[in-house]
């Protein structure tokens, strides 16, 4: 491994990483990169959400086996890595007052333990770009807010020495990202289908888009070539995604001529980051690819865009 180039990529469920990077995974994986997506979690708790599968009673029977299925279809599709961190779904909480999470489950494991866990995944595979969510976990789920939380945390112990001993020799990432959820790519696919006289499907949504969430691009990648890939692996998804939904209602000539790119923000890296720049590893030195930088004794944090504002 100490002469590739390596992609660690974190999500809360199975079908995250389909939805959210999974052309740029793609992209690197056909590269040469090693590429891996750990899921926090199984997705036990989640619905069936693609209408046509709704009552099936051998998804009903075993939801969890079913979308571990679908994961290890969308890992081949992709060209990645993949493994389970372990933690159970938490479920999303609805309902006037919100009921509590259920006991066990990922969002109330305490942080120690989530962490560990974690670290070890980073010091076995030893990545030098991690992605994730921000601190809103690109939206208000406890799983997605808790793989942010968790994610941090393992990003400032796994180079530490002195930090979960037990979990392997030290290996510090140089960059984190989080996944960019942008209203301008979507405010661009809106006009562009009004404009051939098409409906779109995100004009309430933008309506309701908070102009206080928006948030700092400083990298986007040029991943049009793997948008097939992307899609094929969301639809191996089949218990989560329609394929009559909305995620597949803006043309693919028109999503490759409008916004050819995926886009993540930088939030904290050992090397500089001057945006805008076209790829995860920019900055990192081929030295990296070796065991010299496996600690975080000998680094220095250069960006850290946490404390920025976004805009």
């Amino acid at each position: 491994m100490a002469d590739r180039l390596r992609l660690m990529a974190v999500h809360a469920h199975p079908d995250d990483e389909s939805s959210k990077g999974a052309a740029t995974m793609a992209k690197y994986a056909a590269t040469g990169y090693d590429v891996l997506v750990v899921s926090c979690t199984g997705g036990e708790r989640g619905d069936v959400l693609n209408p046509r599968l709704k009552g099936d009673p051998h998804i009903e029977r075993d939801l969890a086996q079913v979308r571990r299925d679908e994961m290890k279809r969308a890992q081949e599709i992709l060209g990645v890595q993949h493994t389970w961190l372990g933690f159970v779904d938490s479920g999303l909480p609805e309902g006037d007052p919100l009921p509590p999470l259920p006991d066990g489950c990922f969002a109330l494991e305490p942080i120690e333990v989530t962490t560990e866990a974690l670290v070890r995944e980073i010091r076995r595979f030893r990545p030098h770009v991690v992605t994730t969510y921000d601190e809103n976990g690109g939206y208000p789920h406890p799983d997605h807010i808790m793989t942010h939380t968790v994610t941090m945390a393992a990003f400032a112990a796994a180079g530490d020495a002195s930090a979960y001993p037990h979990a392997g020799e030290p290996w510090q990432p140089l960059k984190l990202y989080y996944n960019s959820h942008n209203r301008a790519k979507y405010a661009a696919f809106h006009e562009a289908l009004l404009e051939q006289g098409v409906e779109s499907p995100y004009g309430d949504w933008l309506k309701d888009w908070d102009p206080e969430k928006a948030r700092t691009i400083t990298t986007r990648v040029p991943c049009s070539d793997y948008f097939d890939q992307r899609d094929q692996a969301l639809l191996a998804h089949a218990t989560q995604i329609d394929p009559d939904g909305a995620w597949f209602r803006v043309p693919r000539d028109l999503q490759v001529s409008v916004w050819p790119t995926e886009d993540f923000e930088a939030a904290m890296s050992y090397v500089p980051v001057t945006p805008v720049e076209d790829d995860l590893f920019a900055g990192i030195p081929n030295a990296a690819t070796g065991d010299r930088l496996a600690t975080s004794g000998e680094l220095e944090l250069a960006y850290d865009g946490r404390t920025e504002v976004a805009s």
